[in-house]
């Protein structure tokens, strides 16, 4: 190769790709190795890790307490999911299918959320869901208690948090499959004797079912790690697995073992991302 054509061809090429090279090495591959390779050490009795080979942190993630939260996370995950999903796929088809300026205002809606801290809007239910809160204090005003109700620390207001910080990311999917789907075939199914739940169920839910699936990734998978939530408003009775790493990384002092489970997590994901390629589903709608 010329000097010539480096300078035209190869050069800019490496001027554009090499710093993002550079990115993605120092501070995704280089931190996932350094975690990969402490989940492989131990500690001594000061707690200070211990460059020295070990299977035991992995042989501890089959602990029957941790399998218990690993049981406990799924059914938290994926009663965020069904819940998402029946509340995000009547609105995103509303907006898909809103013609006016209110279609604007109401994909707004969707991602104003981001525009504010998710752990101070899950204060804020915190506060509103409490005994001396909004909620308790209208209840007792119409007379359906005589007494402030404890809403927190429980597993249902866990996922209303989890729900509640990832409906987004199942409206913007959906909303992407149900604004591609052709009009022509609602009106080729109503012309052939199709009633509405009939065209529901057999051509616009197949047709959108990549929008489900994908949504559904995208809020499986951050509810296994969201542990803000379930220590602001489960108080610890309804532990996911990020609490898991959580602890052990701040109060238990064991590193190692948090690396180990934030292997499992990051195997959990890569396994679903997979599975939703074999699917046949868009890497784009997932942001990758």
């Amino acid at each position: 190769m010329t000097k010539h054509n480096f300078r035209s061809n190869t050069l800019p090429s490496v001027i554009m790709v090499g710093p993002v090279v550079l990115w993605l090495v120092f501070f995704i591959a280089i931190p996932l190795l350094y975690v990969a390779v402490m989940s492989f050490c131990s500690i001594d009795e000061s707690y200070n890790i211990v460059f020295r080979f070990t299977t035991v942190n992995y042989k501890r993630l089959c602990d029957i307490n941790y399998v218990q939260i690993y049981g406990q996370s799924i059914l938290i995950a994926v009663l965020t999911t069904i819940v998402c999903i029946l509340l995000a796929y009547p609105f995103s088809f509303l907006i898909a299918r809103t013609t006016s300026k209110s279609k604007a205002f109401l994909y707004m809606l969707v991602i104003i959320p981001f525009w504010t801290n998710s752990l101070i809007r899950i204060y804020g239910w915190r506060t509103f869901l409490g005994t001396s809160g909004w909620l308790n204090m209208l209840l007792m005003k119409i007379g359906l208690v005589d007494s402030p109700v404890n809403m927190l620390f429980k597993r249902g207001t866990t996922v209303l948090g989890m729900v509640y910080c990832l409906f987004p990311y199942m409206v913007l999917p959906l909303y992407t499959a149900i604004e591609k789907l052709d009009k022509s075939l609602l009106e080729a199914s109503s012309d052939l004797g199709a009633k509405g739940p009939q065209t529901f169920f057999r051509v616009i839910l197949p047709l959108t079912s990549s929008g489900i699936f994908s949504g559904s990734i995208m809020v499986f998978i951050p509810t296994l790690g969201y542990f803000f939530v379930s220590d602001i408003l489960g108080g610890g009775n309804s532990d996911v697995i990020g609490n898991l790493i959580e602890r052990q990384f701040q109060s238990g002092n064991n590193w190692p073992l948090g690396a180990a489970l934030s292997i499992i997590l990051i195997v959990i994901t890569l396994l679903l991302v997979k599975l939703y390629q074999k699917c046949g589903g868009d890497m784009e709608s997932l942001g990758v």
